[in-house]
């Protein structure tokens, strides 16, 4: 098995167990979730940092919304491909790139999944994967 790396392992593991999942953060006091995760304290009830926690999700959820974009600066990704915010079963709302490069086929509530996608090389000759989301078309 070749070594991978996540492009933002902060925010998923290279080499899931199973299905992706995404590291959101938890209040310990209020059980609040959110994502991404950050260590400034709780925005819902304001507990100290001290009592947030990682609390690992898996990338599963339904489609909020999504956008195409038509025209992108970055050098990372070719346009046009499509944004969408996937309300994770866990909880928090996430901005993330589909796995479409248009429209077609999506609609709003369709259940989406994380899927681990190629993002290049790293430097040590490592695979880089990125974090995108698919139809799950099994859960329709």
């Amino acid at each position: 098995m070749s070594n991978r790396k996540a492009v933002h392992p902060e925010l998923y593991p290279a080499d899931p167990a199973g299905d992706p999942v995404i590291y959101a953060g938890k209040c310990a006091a209020c059980g609040y979730v959110f994502f991404p995760p950050q260590r400034y304290g709780c925005e819902a009830c304001g507990a100290l940092p001290e009592r947030l926690e990682t609390a690992p999700m898996p990338a599963r959820g339904r489609l909020h919304s999504y956008a195409t974009v038509h025209l992108y600066q970055g050098k990372d990704l070719a346009a046009p491909f499509v944004i969408g915010v996937v309300v994770l079963n866990g909880g928090p709302a996430i901005r993330a790139t589909l796995t479409n490069r248009d429209e077609a086929g999506l609609a709003i509530g369709d259940p989406m999944r994380g899927v681990l996608v190629g993002a290049g090389t790293d430097p040590d000759g490592s695979e880089l994967v990125e974090l995108r989301f698919a139809k799950d078309e099994a859960r329709r």
